[in-house]
């Protein structure tokens, strides 16, 4: 397995020199030049356990340099400090099925993901004669799950800013009461904005960027993507009985890092209906797929915060595969993008990612009724992320 940049100019990289990179030099993602088709895995695959799971469909996308003796026991430290045995269980209430993203270090669903990247980091990094420097900026989530997927590995350095009093008390203290000599913690005066400026700053730095050896942990990170797949294989083997049987999943959407790991999971052959992109009311996606128009517009607050996002870092490798692998088609597309702040696609290109996915938006009166209503009817209380995707599901 190779890795190429959805703009063109970095190609033929392995794993490890995907994942260290992070973003590539040319300003592009990194995706796999193809996905492995998995169909005839299904039946042996059912009986596995998630960590089990991970590691075969992990070492699909390793390009064969990590033997499967080492690889194995990094893929079962990652999910050690994981509450439930499951890691991602699957809970059956009322009439839906909720896959639970919730029983990492940090309660966020980006545990799954940074606890293996940690692990890997540490791992590339015994091969080298230099530290790896993570620049971060976090309104809360992203940054205490990275903090905790790479306290005390060895060669990660972590600077990770945050808005002074923006983020909640909660997701404060999970981040500044590590106290491991690699985690740096830095509050700015500003919003989250300028500290994301900042890290975006010093990565457009080529000179800087390499000199300093800076690495990402966010969603650009293919690494980041791949640990996300392997749960929708795991959720889909727990609410089926026949490798046939085709399931749908509702996302709560902000970067497009979640839902896109569905889509890439389709694509390796698991029998998956709908992917519903939930959004809240900062709807680019959602008019994306309603009309074809991808515009900028102002973002709003709202009760689900962590998708209070204007720009989706990761639709940048849909396009991709919307222009048909076509790095030129789509460098045309993010140039115009940067330059008008909006793009319009033909009927055809429409169609065809409707068929990918579909959407619903969900503003926060909807949410606040949701997560009541389904309290009352399920005794389940959602949160009101969650409540975007149960409700994107009941209007699909």
């Amino acid at each position: 397995m190779r890795y190429s940049s959805t703009r063109g100019q970095d190609k033929n990289l392995l794993f490890e020199e995907a994942v260290m990179m992070g973003l590539a030099d040319d300003g592009g993602l990194l995706v796999p030049d193809e996905f492995p088709q998995v169909k005839s895995k299904f039946h042996e695959w059912r009986a596995l356990s998630f960590s089990e799971l991970s590691l075969e469909i992990m070492l699909l996308f390793t390009s064969g340099r990590i033997p499967r003796e080492e690889f194995a026991p990094l893929v079962q430290r990652s999910y050690t400090n994981f509450r439930h045995p499951k890691i991602t269980p699957v809970k059956s209430v009322g009439k839906i099925h909720i896959l639970e993203l919730f029983h990492g270090p940090t309660f966020a669903f980006k545990d799954v993901a940074l606890q293996f990247l940690g692990n890997l980091f540490e791992c590339f990094l015994a091969k080298r004669d230099h530290p790896l420097r993570i620049i971060g900026a976090t309104s809360g989530d992203t940054g205490s799950a990275a903090i905790h997927g790479m306290r005390g590995k060895k060669g990660v350095d972590v600077f990770m800013l945050h808005p002074k009093g923006r983020v909640s008390p909660i997701q404060e203290l999970q981040m500044t009461t590590v106290l491991d000599s690699n985690i740096h913690n830095l509050a700015i005066e500003g919003s989250f904005d300028d500290a994301q400026a900042i890290v975006k700053a010093l990565f457009n730095d080529q000179e800087f960027k390499h000199s300093y050896h800076l690495g990402s942990v966010n969603s650009i990170n293919w690494a980041r993507i791949l640990a996300q797949i392997v749960y929708y294989f795991y959720a889909w083997f727990q609410v089926t009985r026949d490798n046939s049987e085709f399931v749908s999943f509702a996302v709560p959407t902000g970067n497009f890092g979640n839902v896109l790991a569905g889509y890439y999971a389709r694509r390796m052959g698991l029998p998956i209906d709908k992917l519903v992109v939930g959004t809240n009311e900062n709807d680019i996606l959602h008019r994306f797929f309603c009309n074809g128009e991808y515009k900028q517009t102002e973002v709003k607050e709202t009760l689900s915060p962590s998708m209070d996002i204007q720009i989706s870092s990761n639709f940048e490798r849909y396009l991709f595969e919307l222009a048909g692998r076509s790095s030129e088609q789509l460098q045309s597309w993010m140039d115009d993008f940067e330059s008008n702040g909006k793009l319009a696609f033909g009927n055809d290109l429409l169609k065809k990612a409707q068929n990918d996915f579909v959407s619903a938006l969900v503003n926060d009166e909807e949410i606040l009724e949701m997560v009541s209503r389904f309290n009352q009817e399920n005794g389940y209380l959602l949160d009101p992320h969650s409540a975007v995707g149960v409700r994107a599901a009941e209007k699909n």
